[in-house]
């Protein structure tokens, strides 16, 4: 963690010797860099974010992956806007300064808490299968699953884009800024163009090779053949176009007519891997609200997204099951609480790997997977001292009546890019939302300029295992399963703490970690986002590279684990509401809050 935090003591400071000091610690060949000129509130920011504080208001809050992003939400807070005005405003700069973890082309998971009625609301904007898409279509003429960049790179991954549905939906909801002047920041930074932050440049040079296979993203990225540089300006006029479309005519504007067009032909006619997305399938596209997951934990209640997300569930889950041990007792560095965290985690990705799927097309066990006795019942199996030698999948009570249906474990892999909002306004309403276009860079296919998703590969490649059906199989019309675990924490109906994280199928653990740090272990919500991530979904504990994590490593060990220490470079962030509000970001990103 420690070029993190120099890194974003170098933005801050601004000075030569903690540029030098970042650079020389930095992954991957990647600089710390530095945004453009950045505002006082900014600075104040990012050094609080490298000091381990949050940011500290008293009206509104906004944390984003990107400071242009927190900049364009704190702008519409400021003047009187939602948070979901905030976030159309936040969510269309994402797509152009971090265009490889979400945009127009993607999809999302928003909750919401409306200070009026004291209700969660959740909006289901994930991306759905083509109509013309088959369950084999991630298989060979064997029978056998492809490679996985085999499957994602081309038009063959693409779903149907959810996010511009989903953004004109919270606006029509929650929001009463005028919608044409939420896109203004995103048209200004397009057409007079950015700065490319050290991110960026770094995933675009490791990726130049998939990025080159099409031409306009080629030209996007590669300009002149080479990848775009930390600090470079970066204009992008068909994206300030597409927005203008928006702005002007609304969500309408996307699911059909010229981009809409554009987007058809660019899946349908990539070079060596087209799909089979149609204008129909943009045309029917529609935003679904779903009922909140909410599981007890202490004296909270975690609330966030159903199926077609594991997240909630996983989460709900996990902490479901750890009420009944005294995590606070035991501390941070303690091997035995990272025993039990690990294997209640094991535990619960054995019900999502066998039961969690879109539930329109799948009977899902929703309520069973968190009623709290079999919740309990999970928990026994806690008991021992030593790692569990196996996990499986539980019996949970089905919401149906009828036969259980027999179902088989799923093979889906997801790696992660992603990105999480989390907005509170003046007037007491909360947003958590997870957006993403699944890998990073997405099907590497742009129009509109925008990147395209990858997200059918989000379903499993197989769809039987020894002719057993498989819950996540892909179907046309259906929502691929996801991880996004975008959460309000309530306490006596009240919320408290909005969060969430990119990260693939770890946003899991990434999501758990916090809240039991915050919960349980009395950190700072800053501070509980920075603690090391240990995170176990198969058995291997994951430990992260380079931090205190791997001060475990023997002991964890000792208790039966394959541990391995990695990268695990999540985004989180969240925002405590009490007496004020505290904003944190991730240290391990960009991001930062911003308050007033």
């Amino acid at each position: 963690m420690k070029y993190l935090i120099l890194a974003t003591a170098a933005l801050a400071a601004g000075s030569a010797a903690a540029q030098e000091a970042a650079d020389a610690v930095a992954p991957e060949g990647a600089t710390a860099g530095t945004f453009e000129t950045i505002s006082p509130e900014v600075a104040a920011a990012l050094e609080a974010k490298a000091a381990g504080r949050p940011v500290e208001a008293e009206n509104w809050m906004v944390a984003a992956a990107n400071p242009h992003a927190a900049e364009a939400g704190a702008t519409v807070l400021r003047a009187g806007g939602t948070a979901a005005d905030a976030m159309v405003a936040v969510q269309t700069v994402l797509g152009l300064v971090e265009p490889q973890s979400s945009g127009l082309g993607g999809g999302a998971f928003l909750v919401w808490y409306d200070a009026a009625t004291g209700e969660v609301t959740t909006l289901d904007g994930r991306e759905t299968a083509p109509l013309a898409a088959v369950p084999t279509l991630f298989q060979d003429e064997d029978g056998e699953p492809l490679e996985f960049f085999d499957a994602v790179v081309g038009g063959r991954s693409v779903g149907t884009p959810g996010t511009p549905a989903l953004l004109e939906a919270a606006h029509r909801r929650w929001g009463q800024a005028n919608w044409p002047s939420l896109f203004e920041p995103a048209i200004r930074l397009a057409e007079e163009g950015f700065a490319v932050s050290p991110r960026l440049a770094g995933l675009v040079e490791r990726d130049a090779e998939r990025l080159a296979r099409f031409p306009a993203t080629a030209a996007y990225f590669l300009p002149e053949g080479e990848p775009v540089q930390d600090g470079a300006t970066l204009l992008n006029p068909a994206y300030a176009a597409t927005l203008r479309a928006l702005a002007r005519e609304g969500a309408g504007a996307f699911y059909s007519g010229p981009i809409a067009a554009e987007i058809v032909h660019a899946v349908t006619t990539a070079e060596g891997n087209p799909g089979v997305l149609s204008a129909t399938d943009l045309a029917l596209y529609h935003v679904k609200e779903r009922p909140a997951v909410c599981v007890a934990y202490r004296d909270f209640e975690a609330c966030g997204m159903g199926p077609p997300s594991s997240g909630a569930l996983t989460v709900g889950q996990i902490l479901g099951m750890l009420n009944a041990y005294d995590l606070a007792a035991l501390g941070a560095d303690s091997a035995e609480a990272w025993r039990l965290i690990g294997d209640a985690s094991r535990l619960a990705f054995a019900d999502r790997g066998r039961y969690m799927a879109d539930s329109d097309f799948v009977p899902v066990p929703t309520h069973g997977l968190v009623a709290a006795d079999y919740l309990a019942s999970r928990a026994e199996l806690l008991q021992g001292d030593d790692a569990l030698p196996e996990t499986a999948p539980g019996s949970p009570e089905f919401d149906h009546a009828g036969l259980v249906p027999e179902l088989a474990d799923d093979e889906s892999i997801e790696l992660p890019s992603t990105s999480h909002i989390s907005i509170v306004d003046s007037y007491g309403n909360v947003l958590s939302m997870t957006t993403t276009i699944e890998n990073a860079f997405g099907a590497r296919l742009m129009a509109g300029g925008f990147l395209l998703n990858n997200e059918l590969t989000d379903f499993s490649f197989r769809t039987h295992a020894n002719g057993v059906p498989i819950a996540n199989r892909l179907a046309p019309g259906k929502r691929p399963r996801s991880s996004m675990a975008p959460a309000i924490v309530l306490r006596e109906g009240k919320p408290v703490l909005a969060i969430g994280s990119p990260g693939g199928s770890r946003i899991i653990g990434y999501v758990a970690k916090s809240i039991i740090a915050w919960a349980d272990w009395g950190l700072n919500i800053q501070e509980a986002l920075a603690l090391p991530h240990l995170v176990n979904r198969f058995g291997t504990y994951d430990l992260e590279a380079g931090t205190s994590a791997e001060d475990l490593s023997e002991a964890l060990t000792e208790l039966g684990y394959e541990v391995n220490a990695r990268d695990l470079t999540s985004g989180l962030h969240a925002i405590e509401i009490g007496e004020g509000l505290k904003g944190a970001a991730d240290p391990r990103r960009e991001g930062i809050a911003l308050g007033g």
